[in-house]
């Protein structure tokens, strides 16, 4: 027959185990519920092959314009930045005193005619003279070489006048390409000096249409997409500082004949239209090339779902359960917004996109499935 006491205890046991079945019970009303994240599904797409580099603008022609004579800016007659044509003229230098000597340069090729006709009509006297014995031979002689003198001076006074007839052409500068003019480096009033071995800067003159986009690219991309062959062509893809994407399509028309030994890259140079005028030498470009050849079927995430763990790179994988796993993976090229994984990750996988920073490896979360989409961002990065 149990005791008092028996029955005390018993009685202290249950309130125990009740006291305590009642803190679980609070414990887990308690627990924080799993973290909202925001998911995405890994993407099979065909991708083609690229590599981004940073280049700059640079002008197909680009011109010095400095005087060719010595002489005062006589009138100025472009304006700073405007658009020029080939032969239009930008200056014109003092003509007066290249019309002088000109003129003086064309009195003495007339004087050496005249000299020239009067020697060969005193040779042909003395041929006849000759002929009948009125005369000697030796007087023929120095008759035929009087004519051989006025004809060298004749020659000598010609050269003279081409080239004071160049030097007062030289006079009217002249724009030699056609493009946009810079500023006026010397104004009219001024001596400028043509004759020394660097003549004064007068403007400059670059041409505007088309345009290149130089930069270099390392071995490792020069012969995986076969640049080292000779005459191979692609398209080249052009994004500027203030643009999205690439937005500006070229052509590759120039590889270099040699890697450079000392950085491992070979120079290169992608020619685009510039009708508008919208390209300015000098520029920063982002350059993108693409080779359509090397498509291929590839997986595809957002980019701001990779993580970076020291020197790996990973996501967190969401299974059906809705717990997070820590995934490590190899990257590929990124493709706006959206990064290539070469291996690590299945079509298909959902990855945690946003909320990385509150997930652990094992944990539970809540998938969402909101944000941008895939397809959306893609739709942006085309209109970019």
């Amino acid at each position: 027959m149990p005791t008092a006491y028996g029955i005390s205890i018993s009685i202290a046991t249950l309130l125990l185990l009740q006291a305590c079945s009642d803190a679980a019970s609070q414990a887990q009303t308690d627990a924080p519920p799993p973290p909202p994240v925001t998911v995405a599904s890994a993407e099979a797409r065909t991708v083609v092959r690229s590599d981004v580099f940073t280049g700059r603008l640079a002008a197909v022609e680009s011109v010095e314009v400095r005087a060719r004579v010595t002489g005062y800016i006589e009138e100025v007659r472009f304006k700073q930045g405007e658009m020029v044509r080939k032969g239009d003229v930008l200056m014109i230098i003092d003509p007066r005193p290249f019309e002088a000597n000109m003129a003086r340069a064309e009195a003495e090729v007339a004087a050496a005619k005249t000299r020239l006709e009067l020697a060969r009509k005193e040779l042909a006297r003395s041929e006849q003279l000759v002929k009948v014995n009125a005369t000697s031979r030796q007087e023929l002689d120095q008759r035929a070489s009087a004519v051989d003198d006025a004809l060298a001076a004749l020659r000598a006074a010609q050269a003279q006048a081409n080239r004071l007839r160049l030097d007062l052409a030289y006079t009217r500068i002249v724009a030699p390409i056609d493009g946009r003019v810079g500023r006026i480096e010397i104004t009219a009033g001024n001596l400028v000096q043509g004759e020394i071995p660097d003549p004064p800067l007068l403007t400059t003159i670059v041409a505007i249409t088309p345009i290149y986009a130089e930069f270099e690219v390392d071995e490792r991309v020069y012969l995986e997409y076969g640049l080292n062959k000779p005459g191979k062509r692609m398209p080249v893809y052009i994004g500027l500082a203030n643009e999205e994407g690439f937005p500006r399509k070229g052509e590759l028309v120039f590889v270099d004949n040699q890697v450079d030994p000392t950085t491992g890259t070979v120079r290169m140079r992608a020619l685009l239209d510039n009708s508008d005028g919208s390209l300015t030498p000098g520029l920063y470009a982002r350059v993108k090339l693409a080779d359509e050849s090397q498509a291929r079927e590839a997986v595809v995430v957002p980019d701001r779902a990779i993580g970076t763990d020291q020197d790996r790179k990973f996501v967190m994988v969401v299974d059906e359960d809705n717990k997070a796993t820590y995934r490590e993976v190899k990257l590929g090229p990124l493709l706006a917004h959206e990064r290539v994984i070469e291996r690590g990750l299945q079509p298909g996988e959902r990855i945690v996109v946003n909320g990385l920073q509150r997930v652990r490896p094992g944990s539970l979360v809540t998938p969402q499935t909101g944000g941008v989409p895939a397809a959306a961002e893609r739709a942006g990065a085309k209109r970019g």
